[in-house]
């Protein structure tokens, strides 16, 4: 501790200055119901590490089955009937790069999301930064419940208090 008027090393209990004669300040006391606030977001945490693990799974799942219908229907009508006939604009190959590109997406979508929701669940300072990127990327995405998942990483994520909170978290091993 130390003088808050001349700087001057203070020890512990002393109750003024030998130098300056300024009466030392007292500590502060702890901020009442902090392990209340710590436990209670800790929970938060929790829950949104298992809705993010949730959503990745989900995202797959739907994201597989889609392109795995639309690849069958494709295959059958073939790429170049309809509108697109004879590769319009773009050629016979655009059609099924599209599809590979929107497979890779969704991958990399789900990866995202499991990987978030693992580093939300071991308290881990990657785990909320890939969680906001996460939050982010699904704000621009439809889907309400993926915007919704977002907008509540972002709430629980950011700001001075929530920062607080979550280094006060301490790091703990999965345990399923």
């Amino acid at each position: 501790m130390y003088c808050s008027g001349c700087g001057l090393a203070l020890a512990p209990g002393q109750p003024v200055c030998p130098q300056c004669g300024r009466p030392v300040a007292p500590p502060a006391p702890p901020v009442p119901g902090m392990n209340y606030l710590v436990e209670t977001y800790a929970s938060k945490i929790k829950t949104l590490g298992i809705f993010w693990i949730a959503y990745g799974v989900l995202n797959l799942i739907v994201g597989l089955v889609g392109m795995t219908f639309l690849r069958g229907f494709m295959s059958h009508w073939g790429w170049n009937h309809g509108p697109w006939g004879g590769g319009f604009p773009f050629g016979p190959w655009f059609g099924p790069a599209m599809l590979h590109f929107e497979i890779a997406a969704i991958w990399v979508r789900t990866v995202l999301a499991v990987a978030a929701g693992w580093g939300l669940m071991e308290r881990a300072q990657w785990g909320r930064f890939v969680a906001m990127v996460a939050a982010f990327l699904n704000i621009l995405k439809f889907p309400p419940f993926g915007t919704a998942l977002g907008i509540v990483t972002l709430v629980l994520l950011l700001g001075y208090r929530n920062t607080t909170l979550y280094t006060q978290l301490q790091r703990t091993p999965i345990v399923f």
